[in-house]
């Protein structure tokens, strides 16, 4: 019974190094696009909520916001 654990352990080993040995394969393998890539990146006007003070600010309200909110809860006999 002893050997049959050890052939079992033996052969997920097996399979586990040709798995990735497969995925390694796989990754090599990736198109690298041929060439040259050209990135063109242009800027324009953007909305208020891509402004970074804007996210800043909310999250500022939000936190006093959240802190008012947990100090309220209690009772004052």
């Amino acid at each position: 019974m002893k050997s049959i654990k050890n052939i079992s352990t033996v052969l997920k080993s097996i399979m586990a190094i040709f798995m990735l040995c497969l995925v390694q394969t796989i990754a090599f393998a990736q198109d690298s696009g041929g060439g040259k890539v050209d990135v063109n990146i242009t800027k324009t006007d953007s909305t208020w909520y891509t402004q970074p003070w804007v996210w800043i600010v909310g999250g500022a309200v939000f936190l006093l916001l959240l802190v008012a909110l947990m100090r309220g809860g209690g009772n004052k006999d």
